[in-house]
């Protein structure tokens, strides 16, 4: 039977402990991947491995971490795949610019490891794993991961990023298709965060499943991203969360 972590500890693995909190599992080794982008060079980070204890194959997305992953941050739309069918409808996904040619950098890497494990231990559940930057890959990840495996892994996220570019008329069913990818899907985002609003859905982005913790919006916290973006790992978030989905089980 699969058994989930609690949510805090999930951001605590992947964050590498960014608070010293002293709870981390393990200490993460991402593999680092380079590519060029309009002349510039940059890196995407991720990391997978498999899990014993849990039968679970987990695979974590690094966070934004130096000047070239602001400046990947900051770049916009493309078209991130030709049309394709799914349940007798058409789906044209656009993502976000910068966070798109991060994943494709390295994609055929996570697929070719993943298969591997996947191989090795097929009744395994597969688990992603992702904060600010890193949230963005791991949504692009679960996507590609069902549409190529047929899989549908557990998305975890931490103040998560809108990668998607939706419009009034196809939004409903892109998020429906999203979802539908994974066996769930918690986009964990404090309300006082600002990374969990951009890029801003006026301009049409958004994730698949914006799931808030506890706390109150405050506006000057929009201005504190050193607070409300990184205590992640805080149990006392999820209180409400975890009794929720302790009913739904029932």
């Amino acid at each position: 039977m699969y058994k989930k972590l609690r949510y805090e500890q999930y951001f605590t693995d992947t964050s590498a402990d960014y608070n010293e909190t002293g709870n981390a599992r393990y200490a993460i080794e991402y593999n680092s991947v380079d590519y060029e982008s309009n002349g510039l060079q940059y890196t995407a980070n991720y990391e997978i491995h498999y899990e014993k204890e849990r039968n679970v194959i987990q695979i974590n997305f690094q966070e934004t971490d130096g000047p070239m992953d602001w400046l990947v941050n900051f770049t916009f739309v493309e078209k991130y795949y030709d049309k394709f069918k799914v349940n007798n409808q058409w789906i044209k996904l656009k993502v976000h610019q910068g966070w798109a040619k991060m994943y494709k950098a390295m994609k055929h890497k996570i697929r070719s490891e993943f298969t591997i494990l996947n191989s090795a231990y097929p009744n395994a559940e597969v688990e992603i794993i992702g904060w600010s930057l890193g949230s963005g890959q791991a949504m692009l990840c679960a996507q590609d991961l069902n549409y190529n495996f047929g899989i549908k892994p557990h998305l975890f996220t931490y103040g998560s990023v809108n990668p998607f570019k939706v419009n009034l008329f196809n939004s409903r069913k892109i998020k429906k298709y999203l979802r539908d990818c994974c066996s769930e899907v918690y986009n964990f985002c404090d309300r006082s965060d600002i990374v969990t609003y951009v890029p801003f859905r006026i301009l049409g982005f958004t994730k698949i499943r914006r799931v808030n913790v506890k706390g109150r919006f405050k506006l000057l916290g929009l201005f504190n991203p050193w607070k409300y973006h990184t205590h992640y790992d805080e149990q006392g978030l999820y209180t409400k969360i975890y009794k929720k989905d302790k009913r739904r089980k029932k």
